[in-house]
């Protein structure tokens, strides 16, 4: 390891701040997405990862590989020692009093999971009261809630601001001498929102509580002091400051993890066993049961390496301009409502549209190289409190530039531009007299048409994508008085409605379906052309994965997309058993 202070050595000097030369430092940014520079905007999901960080990650496995902590010879303590000089460094980065203190996760996630499961199974009672934000991610929330229904403590939650600002007053007002733990996110993922952790902890602490603080967001855009702000827990994970997955750090005070009973049980946690009792560890192994992620912990000090060669104050600055320019851009944008406002944020953009469902956002600037997220981000309850069912985010981190903010800009007034009304079919109904249902036959006749012809003939993966929006588009909508919730398919992405019709006399089954995604509405219309009107049986045989390989579809869809479109596929199989 080549330092364990970086940027906390007497003397050193952090690098000039260079956005080019750090960009050179990412290989995987160099490549080309659908035939474009790819301009890689998700960072608030994982940051992309710098050579030094390959290479530490190459090298521990071709030169030194072997478990640690627990062999003499001379891989091991080469291991060994490279492990726990991480340690250090992490302890260094997060000014954490000692070494002790810092546990190493698979992530933030099951940092939180052992804090929740060690120290609230051991210490929440009936009554107590667990405080939590609107700001939080799922993995902030469902441990505690888990815990809560085991202990009989109960969950409460401290509101935002119509800016997305966390309301200091409802927090004031959901603390109180019941609270024993308050659950913080230090930055929200998904609106960019930064929470006052240094006042809720002085709170918090004045009641009594203990304050756990998810750093995930927050690590790779500002310098974190432990100590300076006083709380009890922090956490966060590599994969989102630069460094591998898998790998996560839980910093305690070491009071209470010594307090604290083991999660997890195994090797190395233990300092004797027999069968007729145990001897744990000590800090920090007592809560590192098993063969730690070697390789992660080695990959996270190159990562933080990487990070603390430079001036944070200086990276802070170029992704408030990032995320500013973003922003102007955006709301200059007609039918582009900004999502989360809060003054103080970090870089991450969140919006939707009024024309465009999210998902088609996001495919469609995927189809120029631009990588975004769509969706909830993991934070349903908040998008529940802004009663929405998702947005668009853009994060921005070190190595993206001015120019890929235009790129990006530029997209994006293009897909409004071209958002230009189509005239519907309307199909001509069959004229003879039929049991089914008059909007099936509209369905019907909209599927004979030949569909797939149009795909087939695209010379390009664009081509097919501008084929199916059309089809979406012109596809016959559900009559709104059909999108109930009994009928929504679970399992999409977006909004999904499907309903059948079997006929009893002819023995045949039809399908309609929508979708509040032009997308998915899209690929409903091919999948409904090639089932409706079959015979149960047959439908059961249909092929369906060698149909849309023939269109040349399944290596452009995304694993969301593809999962909608299992479960649309799964529920027609499952509808098709049925009457089989």
């Amino acid at each position: 390891m080549k330092k364990t202070q970086s940027s906390q050595q007497v003397g050193f000097e952090p690098e000039r701040f260079n956005p080019e030369q750090i960009r050179q430092q990412f290989p995987i940014l160099g490549q080309q997405a659908h035939g474009y520079p790819l301009v890689y905007l998700d960072n608030a999901a994982t940051t992309q990862k710098p050579e030094r960080v390959i290479e530490a990650v190459n090298a521990y496995y071709r030169e030194q590989n072997a478990n640690v902590h627990r062999a003499s010879h001379y891989l091991s303590a080469k291991s060994t020692r490279a492990f726990e000089v991480a340690r250090e460094q992490v302890q260094h980065f997060l000014n954490a009093r000692s070494s002790n203190e810092i546990i190493w996760t698979r992530g933030a996630t099951e940092a939180i999971n052992l804090v929740a499961n060690s120290w609230g199974r051991a210490n929440l009672q009936a009554g107590d009261e667990i405080l939590l934000t609107c700001l939080e991610h799922h993995a902030n929330i469902v441990p505690w809630q888990l815990v809560a229904e085991a202990t009989g403590a109960v969950i409460k939650v401290a509101d935002i601001r119509a800016d997305g600002s966390l309301c200091m007053d409802s927090f004031s007002q959901q603390l109180s001498d019941k609270t024993k733990i308050v659950c913080v996110t230090h930055a929200s993922n998904a609106i960019g929102t930064i929470t006052p952790v240094a006042d809720i902890i002085t709170a918090a602490h004045q009641q009594g509580a203990l304050v756990l603080v998810d750093g995930a967001q927050m690590v790779a855009h500002q310098a974190v002091d432990v100590q300076t702000l006083g709380c009890d827990f922090y956490v966060f994970s590599g994969h989102k400051v630069f460094g591998p997955t898998g790998i996560g750090v839980l910093y305690g005070r070491k009071d209470l993890l010594d307090a604290m009973p083991p999660w997890q049980a195994g090797g190395e946690m233990i300092e004797q066993v027999s069968f007729s009792g145990t001897r744990f560890n000590s800090l920090p192994f007592k809560f590192e049961a098993g063969t730690p992620n070697v390789a992660g912990v080695i990959g996270m000090a190159a990562a933080l390496d990487f990070l603390q060669q430079f001036d944070l104050s200086q990276l802070a600055e170029h992704e408030l301009s990032l995320r500013q320019k973003a922003e102007a851009g955006l709301q200059a944008i007609p039918g582009i409502r900004l999502v989360g406002e809060a003054q103080d944020k970090v870089s991450v953009v969140s919006f939707i549209c009024d024309h465009l469902h999210n998902q088609d956002i996001g495919l469609l600037l995927d189809q120029q190289g631009i990588a975004v997220r769509t969706g909830h981000h993991c934070t349903m309850p908040l998008m529940e409190r802004l009663n929405l069912s998702g947005t668009v985010r853009a994060s921005f981190s070190v190595y993206n530039s001015e120019e890929e903010v235009e790129r990006f800009l530029a997209a994006m007034r293009r897909l409004v531009m071209a958002e230009q009304p189509v005239d519907e079919i309307s199909p001509k109904l069959p004229e003879q007299h039929s049991d089914l249902p008059e909007f099936y036959q509209t369905i019907k006749a909209f599927n004979d048409q030949s569909i797939p012809a149009s795909l087939t003939g695209a010379h390009n993966w664009q081509e097919k994508y501008r084929q199916i929006m059309l089809l979406g588009k012109r596809m016959p909508a559900l009559p709104e008085s059909w999108k109930t919730d009994e009928s929504r398919l679970h399992g999409c992405e977006s909004t999904v409605w499907i309903h059948h019709y079997y006929d009893q006399e002819t023995m045949q089954l039809f399908f309609a379906a929508d979708s509040d995604a032009r997308v998915i509405r899209g690929l409903i219309a091919l999948v409904l052309g090639q089932v409706n009107g079959l015979q149960p049986k047959d439908i059961s045989r249909f092929d369906m994965d060698g149909y849309f390989a023939q269109l040349g579809l399944l290596t452009h869809l995304s694993p969301s997309r593809g999962n909608g479109l299992r479960a649309i596929v799964a529920e027609i199989l499952s509808q098709a058993h049925r009457y089989h």
